[in-house]
């Protein structure tokens, strides 16, 4: 059945909301719901394990595609300018939503039964806020209590943290100065308060009364700089806002990991922040921070040896900041597999015994499942040798670590099996043009671009896999779901032949012979540049155009959901996510085939409840009805089969969360993308209260 309700709005808009699903609405609406007590998500992934999971089960399997649109909150009047970039998860405490949005990045509460704004702050930052690397609204806020006090806690645009009062939206007077830390400061380096680049899209985490504040540079391949920003991590002192500690990510000589790195490298690199969400476990007493890499990201010419901490899981003392372990799940990156996410802290049983351990999903589609008080694998992981390239100057890695367990949960490397061949002839152009690059094995390194290779085609592309979203974990059942995508992306360094080796020393390449350096990198521009040159006229697609015909080069699906059996260290079972895009469906060239759907890339992050894992897609499609919109989906947690699908307007852009509030369940989603401006949409099923 597909229906369409229409609810006229203030000024005239017309709002659509339909609904998908076998069985009618109007049993549900027949009926009383059964409810149960209010609950709360008081963190961005529901607690600070980062698992994503409610045991709710008001909204189940039978009544998932009854659900309506309850309410919607549209962010365009927050700013200067429409938002589309919409990447929230809200929290819900005592009946109210609390979360960053808009392109100025407020913070605002909201009625959760009915999505009235009841507060909002803003900071007018100036120049400092446009010279930001990281804009828009962010990934939310967080919230502390003693009981007495509550507390809302959010990074600006221009890398401040705020603390608010959560009743009243008012500044907390105590902390800092006027209610704000400049995060700029007391930061074991001098930057420039207006243009440093420096900043953050992920929420404080806090722990044990301690605030945990990361740092995010200008996303890119090349950094405008070499010397750029360091990203420490820092502890506050979440009543007042004092620095409790600070932890250097690029160690300083004569602290630990600083050895890791060669001639001297760590003094002047940059980046190494911490963007990516956290988790913590107040009970071990320990945060875990996932690292990105230092200057660069297919680069490390810069970063010669192992290079502590980049791509690093590494867990601190709350109270101290003191490194208590660390695992580096890539050594020497050359593939931005910075760690994109928090990992999953769960119990889980192994030969017999209940493990603490955590679960980290990653770019490369690994999930890397360590113990979480020490940092040993859980299954062994074990060093196996990868290929070296040919960028001169370059310095790689012998090895690289495989999990032995679980199994990889989406494409690894590119070969001719990947490619894409819903006919002959597709499949005949895709090998045609795979032989204008370098495809091999995951860890197959960057090589120099230059006509007739373009580049290496590597797969996972540099977004992951698995991106900032991450999974989710069900307590139950032991089992990590995660959303990835098959989407490559081509790597193809170009030495500038303008700038002098002489500024560069004698570096030892993989096999221990001296290789002098043709590229270098200066103190305020990268002479490496991560874009193929053009092709000349007539001799094919352009470079990095990894298309056949406008269809994907490789196969499908585009975009999975993993379902993860920590018990065992196995996949349960795997699903394309995401309805098939509209230009797949109607290409010429597959009339008549009969496609199973495709899934959709994206990033995505699933919520995992009692009885169903959910999640909306990534992109628009156009429905039979000749609607376009998106899908929120609901799978059966133990099996993967379909139980639901609720239409939206827009792609799901920012992760699922869910609440009980005066017996009814909602399930809240931040969607957005295309011409379709920011919103909060609210689902509930019909009923009586």
């Amino acid at each position: 059945m597909f229906k369409i309700t229409r609810r006229r709005l203030l000024g005239g808009t017309v709002a659509v909301a339909a609904t998908i699903g076998t069985a009618p609405v109007r049993r549900a609406m027949a009926q009383e719901l059964p409810g149960g007590p209010d609950t709360e998500w008081r963190h961005y992934a529901a607690d600070q394990a980062n698992t994503r999971y409610s045991p709710l089960d008001q909204i189940n399997a039978e009544n998932f595609g009854d659900l309506q649109v309850a309410w919607s909150f549209k962010t365009d009047i927050l700013g200067a300018r429409k938002e589309y970039q919409f990447e929230p998860t809200p929290l819900l405490i005592k009946g109210r939503l609390f979360l960053t949005a808009g392109s100025r990045r407020d913070c605002v509460a909201i009625d959760a039964a009915t999505g009235e704004l009841l507060w909002m702050y803003r900071k007018d930052e100036g120049q400092r806020a446009l010279n930001s690397p990281r804009q828009l609204s962010g990934h939310g806020c967080s919230y502390w209590t003693d009981g007495k006090q509550e507390r809302i806690l959010f990074v600006t645009i221009g890398y401040q943290l705020v603390s608010l009062d959560a009743a009243t939206g008012l500044p907390d007077p105590a902390f800092g100065v006027d209610g704000v830390v400049d995060l700029k400061k007391d930061f074991d380096q001098e930057i420039d308060p207006e243009t440093a680049d420096v900043g953050l899209h992920a929420t404080p985490l806090i722990a044990r009364d301690v605030v945990v504040v990361g740092a995010a540079h200008t996303a890119g391949d090349v950094p405008a700089v070499r010397k750029n920003v360091k990203g420490y991590v820092r502890g506050f002192d979440v009543r007042t806002g004092k620095r409790k500690w600070i932890f250097h990510t690029i160690p300083k000589k004569g602290e630990y990991g600083y050895d890791s790195w060669l001639n001297g490298d760590a003094d002047e690199a940059g980046n190494g922040g911490v963007w990516a969400e956290m988790s913590a476990d107040e009970e071990l007493g320990l945060v875990y921070v996932p690292v990105e890499l230092p200057t660069g990201d297919e680069m490390g010419m810069f970063r010669r040896g192992n290079a502590l901490f980049g791509e690093s899981l590494v867990a601190l003392d709350l109270e101290t900041g003191v490194r208590r372990w660390h695992y580096q799940l890539v050594h020497h990156g050359l593939w931005d597999r910075d760690i994109p996410c928090a990992p999953i802290l769960c119990d889980i049983p192994v030969n017999g015994k209940t493990v603490k351990a955590l679960a980290q999903p990653t770019k490369q589609s690994f999930l890397y499942v360590l113990d979480r008080t020490n940092g040993q694998p859980i299954w062994p992981i074990v060093e196996r040798p990868v290929e070296a390239g040919d960028v001169p100057g370059e310095w790689y890695a012998r090895t690289q670590p495989f999990p032995t367990k679980p199994p990889a949960y989406d494409v690894q490397g590119v070969g001719i099996d990947d490619l894409i061949d819903f006919t002959p002839e597709l499949r005949k152009q895709a090998v045609e043009l795979v032989k204008q690059y370098k495809i091999g094995p995951l860890y197959t390194p960057p090589v120099v671009s230059k006509p007739g290779r373009w580049g290496t085609i590597s797969v996972p592309g540099i977004q992951g896999g698995t991106n900032w979203p991450g999974g989710c974990y069900d307590p139950e059942s032991h089992t990590v779901f995660v959303y990835s995508k098959t989407q490559p992306s081509v790597i193809g360094i170009i030495p500038n032949e303008d700038t002098s080796v002489s500024e560069f020393p004698q570096v030892h390449g993989i096999a221990g012979s001296e290789v002098r350096p043709q590229v270098a990198m200066g103190a305020t521009a990268p002479t490496p540049f991560m874009r193929p040159p053009a092709a000349k006229p007539g001799s094919g697609p352009p470079p990095g155009f990894l298309f056949v015909q406008g269809l994907p080069l490789l196969k499908p699906p585009y975009g999975r959901i993993t379902a993860i059996d920590l018990s065992k260290g196995d996949l349960k079972w795997q699903v394309a996510h995401g309805e098939t895009p509209d230009n797949v469906r109607n290409h010429p060239a597959l009339k008549g085939l009969k496609i199973p759907r495709t899934g959709r890339a994206g990033n995505l992050g699933p919520l995992c409840t009692k009885s169903l894992v959910i999640c909306g897609e990534a992109g628009f499609y156009t429905n039979e009805y000749g609607i376009r919109g998106a899908m929120l989906r609901a799978y059966d947690k133990a099996t993967g089969e379909e139980k639901g699908a609720v239409y939206m307007p827009a792609p799901q852009s920012g992760s699922p969360m869910t609440y009980m509030l005066n017996n009814r369940q909602y399930i809240v989603v931040a969607i957005g993308g295309g011409n379709y401006s920011a919103e909060l949409v609210a689902f509930r099923l019909p009923g009586v209260a």
